[in-house]
């Protein structure tokens, strides 16, 4: 129940009070829960509800209505300092987070409704850190949050959990570091992210936390294994592999960077090993075709395009020394006959077989060397091209001519076959090898304008020549390159040297790491077999064993090796056998945890089926761009292999998908100074003789000026500006719990989402933050003054019709489109408006806390129970407007006389041209340019408008 005498506008009552003005004392006010169910579509409220009676304080709104709305409105110590009462942000919002978690005001029932519709709302699995959150994380979980409260009070039944993916590599490497078990460092992160999570006020289920380390979850990570490996998608092979000897694990391309591993910035090198693989190239068609139906970004459907790799060629066997075969693949055999040599990678299995003797040493050099560099470093376009001869000899098919065999980095034994035939004329890379090393460049292709080949690769179509072997019977001179495409492959069929292939930059998946903190592989090997185990279901899960050694064994073998009594086991079958050693990557947990929020308590399937069939596909998922390759590749990798074996019926798992936009740290202004001290403008720093020292200037001594900034004692001197990514080593992490604590968590909320569009890089400002909690404060101030008010149970004015309709259209078009600021700009100027009037009828209060809770749940609960209810407003039916008050039934419109604007005047848009001109003329202006003058004349179209020409 609100207190009606704790507003600017009541405080004022008692200062007229203490005068012996006018007597005070408060009123009781009636309580409207009754209408808690009502679909708010907003209407004149007549006699729908009548006033109890005024109070002294709305008595004398009325007869000091000047003194009250400068209360109201330019308090400017109430504005300034909201922490004086105004708005009690601290005590309200515990409230309220004890209020939800108390009654589970966001469970979700295991029995829902299911004629109801349904909407799943998922934010990216996070990885709890000790270093807890910065404000960059709550964005995307805001935004979910919005949507999800929004739903539900449209009438869906919504799911809208919280986990943890808590097993991966920072907690094991603090593990060897302190001796703390990995699960204590997870248990002690986890409390803390959930504790930040909780304070910003998110809706979520709590009761369908789950973990990536719990047993009971990945018992089922491990039975999803057992399945791939029973469908021949899980197997082993001797790969090179990415092997960080810091980390003493092996890394997925994608988690080495520039040679260095991702966590660590440790040198990675590399080895052959034998790894569980998963075949996910299996899939390649599906994952690329599948995209789309989905509703993705364009770029991220292009990059996990890009990613997969699938192109179009031929398959190209040439004949080596002793008959071997050195096979290719091509996406241009149309060029075959211009290969002048072939490249094999430092990895290809027959480079030792190729070498020859007097070349042996140099080949394993360079072999050694290249091992040390990245996928990326080795294909960049701009480097030198390096490579070494193994002195051996391969023929090309179509020519017969013996072409020589080298090793070179630029060609990647993960791609095609990890062997090219080089055709110099026509490929830029090739061609940059071939200067290098003074080798043949022989144009095929010749376009309608001549090209020398020598001094630049031609890579686009044209015509054949120098293309035939009348040995062979082969001429494809004259043939466009498209056409002669087809038809060498054709001739390569024929002599069993080649046939057409499609071919994947995807690599199946390498699925294994060397450490403890991991899902251990449910499976074992019997003394002498390689042939894997699967551990029996009913044995599931097969549970990470106690250690307090988390270091690989001193002969490179995993931490779990070093537990003996765990590893050496007895098979089913009575044999010795050995539990494999490796754990699951950190991604495993990962790839289906959004199926166990479903239903995760349920200890005989992964999920149940009628439950799936109802939930999926997840709505809307929301997470970094960074994830797309991926997290979210091979999420949509293990949903396919569950789609096949009939655990999920939707192809896909996640329908919508948005990317939330960085949040930089505040802009940070250098200065340039002299070695003696003075001021040197940015723009002016190189015309300056000598050294020019930067200087970090702060944000209190900067100004804006035009475009750029400048000191402000000294305009004339222009700085730099720049925002950075939030980092430690820079010092500007902004951390979350100190915004909360100085501005509330509505506040923060409110804040990321006005930022601008979610998908935008947008810059953190604290000053932003400021403006915000002022609009939540005045708010505050605007029911305050509202409840305290003898208009409270007023009928709407037609102005104030509008001005509600209006907003609950823009705010809710705006919240289903993800376009928060806009909406949050909207309901800005609500409370403007609201605040100009002074106080506003409740037919207008409630609604406005209804379309405000998505946002700002916190201060809307408080002010809809200060309007009487008694229950939470998270399942209110959201308001509706009525098109019938937005319809303009008046026009602005220009007057001009003699084609000059003179004036305007308001009609009614159906007014004819005698109404019209009769309102112009009341104009002064344009009296004043037509007193005294004929009107020979009048233009005039309704709602555009009027032009009096006069003699």
């Amino acid at each position: 129940m609100s207190k009606p005498f704790a507003s600017p506008l009541a405080a004022a009552g008692r200062a007229l009070a203490a005068r012996g003005r006018i007597a005070v004392r408060p009123t009781a006010w009636r309580s409207t829960s009754h209408l808690a169910q009502t679909r708010w579509a907003i209407a004149p409220v007549g006699a729908m509800r009548q006033p109890l009676q005024s109070s002294p304080a709305t008595r004398l709104a009325r007869h000091t209505s000047h003194f009250t709305r400068r209360a109201v409105a330019t308090d400017a110590e109430a504005e300034a300092n909201v922490s004086s009462g105004a708005y009690p942000f601290k005590d309200l919002e515990a409230k309220w987070q004890k209020y939800w978690m108390d009654n589970e005001t966001f469970r979700t029932p295991e029995e829902v409704d299911t004629s109801k519709p349904k909407y799943y709302a998922l934010d990216m699995f996070p990885y709890p850190s000790g270093a807890g959150l910065h404000v960059g994380h709550p964005e995307g979980y805001t935004a979910t949050d919005i949507i999800a409260r929004y739903k539900r009070m449209n009438g869906y039944n919504v799911l809208h959990p919280m986990g943890w993916d808590a097993f991966g590599l920072p907690a094991e490497q603090y593990a060897i570091e302190t001796g703390t078990h990995p699960r204590e460092t997870t248990k002690k992160n986890v409390n803390r992210f959930r504790e930040q999570l909780q304070s910003l006020g998110f809706s979520y289920d709590w009761k369908r936390e789950l973990a990536t380390t719990d047993e009971k979850y990945y018992k089922w990570t491990q039975w999803i294994f057992l399945k791939l490996l029973e469908r021949g998608l899980a197997y082993q092979a001797e790969v090179p592999v990415n092997w960080c000897p810091a980390l003493g694990t092996v890394l997925a391309n994608e988690e080495v960077i520039d040679g260095l591993s991702e966590r660590g910035n440790h040198p990675v090198i590399r080895k052959p090993m034998k790894q569980w693989m998963l075949r996910i190239t299996a899939y390649a068609d599906r994952l690329i075709d599948d995209l789309d139906l989905l509703d993705w970004p364009d770029s991220i459907k292009e990059m996990q395009r890009n990613w997969i790799g699938r192109s179009t060629g031929a398959e190209i066997v040439f004949k080596t020394e002793g008959d071997k075969e050195l096979t290719v693949f091509t996406t241009r055999p149309d060029t075959l006959f211009g290969a002048t040599y072939m490249v094999v990678a430092p990895e290809h299995p027959m480079l030792k077989e190729l070498t020859t003797e007097d070349c042996a040493d140099a080949v394993e050099a360079y072999v050694v060397e290249s091992a040390k560099k990245s996928d990326l470093e080795r294909t960049e376009l701009q480097k030198t091209k390096t490579g070494v001869a193994t002195g051996s000899y391969a023929t090309n098919p179509v020519t017969g001519e013996k072409i020589p065999v080298w090793v070179a980095d630029y060609v990647l034994g993960s791609y095609g076959s990890g062997a090219v035939m080089a055709v110099p004329a026509h490929d830029t890379r090739d061609h940059a090898f071939a200067q290098e090393y003074g080798l043949p460049i022989k144009q095929v292709v010749q376009p309608k304008e001549e090209v020398d080949v020598q001094s630049e690769a031609f890579t686009g179509t044209g015509k054949m020549i120098n293309s035939a072997n009348a040995g062979l019977g082969l001429d494809f001179n004259g043939m466009a390159n498209q056409e002669a495409l087809a038809a060498i492959v054709e001739a390569l069929e024929a002599q069993e040297a080649g046939s057409k292939k499609v071919n994947y930059k995807l690599r199946d998946w390498l699925f294994a790491r060397q450490r403890y903190w991991g899902e251990p592989f449910p499976v074992m090997f019997e003394e002498g077999s390689t042939e894997p185990i699967p551990v029996p279901e009913s044995e599931l899960p097969l549970v990470l064993p106690e250690t307090d050694v988390y270091k690989p064994t001193e002969d490179g073998k995993p931490p779990l090796a070093n537990i003996t009594d765990w590893v050496n086991i007895t098979s089913p079958n009575g044999k010795p056998a050995m539990r494999e050693t490796n754990t699951m990557p950190q991604w495993a947990g990962s790839c289906w945890y959004y199926l166990r929020f479903i239903d995760p308590e349920n200890d005989q399937y992964a999920i149940d089926p009628e439950l799936e069939k109802y939930w999926m596909p997840v709505d809307l998922y929301v997470g970094g761009a960074e994830h797309c390759c991926l997290h979210l590749l091979y999420a949509r990798f293990w949903h396919k292999v569950l789609y096949d074996i009939g655990v999920v019926n939707t192809k896909e798992p996640f329908q919508t998908l948005v990317n939330q936009g960085m949040i930089l740290g505040e802009v940070e202004y250098t200065g340039y100074k002299t070695e003696e001290g003075e001021w040197v403008s940015s723009n002016k720093t190189k015309k300056v003789e000598g050294d020019v020292i930067s200087v970090k200037v702060p944000a209190e001594e900067v100004e804006k000026k035009g475009d750029g900034y400048v000191l402000k004692d000294a305009a004339q001197i222009r700085l730099d500006s720049r925002a950075h990514k939030m980092s430690k080593s820079r010092g500007n992490v902004i951390n979350p719990d100190d915004v909360v604590q100085g501005y509330g968590a509505d506040s923060l909320r409110l804040y990321e989402m006005f930022m601008g569009p979610l998908r935008d890089t947008k810059v953190w400002s604290t000053r932003g933050v400021d403006g915000v909690h002022r609009f939540l404060a005045r708010a505050w101030r605007l029911y305050e003054a509202s409840l305290a008010s003898d208009t409270l149970d007023a009928e709407l004015t037609k102005e104030q019709l509008k001005l509600l309709n209006a907003t609950i259209k823009k705010v809710g078009e705006d919240t289903e489109n993800m376009a928060f600021n806009t909406a949050i700009s909207s309901m800005m100027e609500f409370v403007n408006a609201g605040t100009k009037q002074g106080s506003l009828p409740r037919a207008m209060l409630e609604p406005f806390a209804l379309i405000l809770a998505p946002y700002a749940p916190h201060v809307a609960e408080e002010l809809w129970s200060k309007l009487g209810h008694e229950n939470t407003l998270a399942y209110e039916a959201y308001p509706e407007y009525d098109e019938q008050y937005l319809v303009e039934d008046t026009v602005t419109m220009g007057v001009q006389v003699q084609g000059k604007m003179r004036g305007t005047i308001e009609l009614a848009v159906d007014a004819d041209e005698e109404t019209a001109m009769a309102a112009a003329m009341e104009q002064p202006n344009v009296a004043k340019w037509t007193d005294g003058k004929t009107v020979r004349k009048v233009i005039y179209r309704p709602g555009k408008i009027l032009n009096i020409i006069v003699g």
